[in-house]
């Protein structure tokens, strides 16, 4: 019996440890960063950057059918079981309007959908749902769209869209007349370039990385931090989300912490969302949530 990783949602497909030997047939690469834990079993060293990238080329390979994935040089490479979680979840928030049906071909916008385009990729597979994402940055977006050049089919179900004002979320992205049953968002969390470089510095010492070794999961300015951090962010986000609240079923975005939660709650209530719902996730000890609100009385999903 394969050990169970606690806390991920039933349908996540990493529940179950990695077998290396199915991941090295999908992305024969990854053979060559195969190391041998102490109890004898095969991993990679989490610790390399490139390792950690060619692990991630596989897990899209084999179970997502991703042929074609890469990003460039320090950019942020997502731990791939966590983001499926927040897309099985919010899955089930849609299903909950759908009479317990998750929908087929539903429409979300993924907001900064980052150089690795992770949270589309997913969805699209699990799902079959349309995805738009915005993306500010010129090299992200760029890395974005040679993902879905590269992978024959994803042009019909993923768009990309480019934010020109670095101080608009979902101004310039949505559309008149658009609908959309759902937005997602992973939000920079630190709150300074220095704050960004101490977290980063941080998780370089619990790998137990030399002092000049490269970040594994990596990061842009845009992708870690913002003024205000994650608060400021969400705070923007909500406020932004009113004027589109009739296109818009459902607003989502993570929350990295349960103590950012209280100043978000009371402005949804002054925006007048008519309903919040809180998703928590684990992936092993690693706590995590997404908050969902709406201006919609009713949810039902559009025939």
């Amino acid at each position: 019996m394969t050990a169970q990783k606690p806390g991920l949602h039933p349908r996540n497909r990493h529940r179950s440890r990695y077998d290396m030997k199915a991941l090295c047939l999908s992305c024969p690469q990854l053979q060559d960063f195969i190391v041998q834990t102490p109890a004898g079993e095969p991993s990679v060293n989490f610790a390399d950057p490139l390792a950690v990238k060619t692990l991630n080329k596989a897990l899209l390979a084999h179970f997502y059918g991703v042929t074609h994935w890469d990003i460039p040089e320090g950019f942020l490479c997502p731990p791939v079981p966590g983001r499926a979680d927040y897309v099985h979840h919010l899955a089930d928030l849609l299903a909950e309007g759908n009479e317990g049906v998750v929908p087929q071909q539903a429409t979300i916008l993924d907001i900064g959908t980052g150089a690795n385009l992770i949270y589309p990729l997913i969805g699209a597979h699990e799902y079959q749902w349309r995805f738009t994402g915005s993306e500010i940055g010129a090299e992200a977006f760029a890395s974005a769209q040679a993902i879905i050049n590269g992978n024959p089919g994803l042009t019909r179900s993923i768009r990309l869209r480019r934010q020109k004002d670095a101080g608009s979320i979902f101004n310039g992205i949505i559309h008149k007349n658009e609908q959309y049953d759902a937005t997602m968002c992973n939000p920079p969390f630190h709150d300074s370039a220095a704050a960004a470089r101490e977290g980063s510095e941080r998780k370089r010492r619990n790998l137990g990385q030399a002092e000049d070794a490269a970040l594994n999961f990596g990061g842009q300015q845009h992708e870690l931090w913002c003024e205000g951090g994650e608060v400021a962010f969400i705070l923007r986000m909500i406020e932004e989300s009113k004027p589109f609240g009739r296109q818009v079923k459902w607003f989502t975005t993570l929350v990295s912490r349960g103590d950012n939660l209280p100043p978000l709650y009371r402005a949804l209530t002054e925006a007048g969302a008519v309903k919040v719902v809180k998703k928590e996730m684990a992936q092993g000890q690693k706590q995590s949530r997404f908050i969902a609100w709406s201006f919609m009385e009713n949810n039902k999903r559009r025939k």
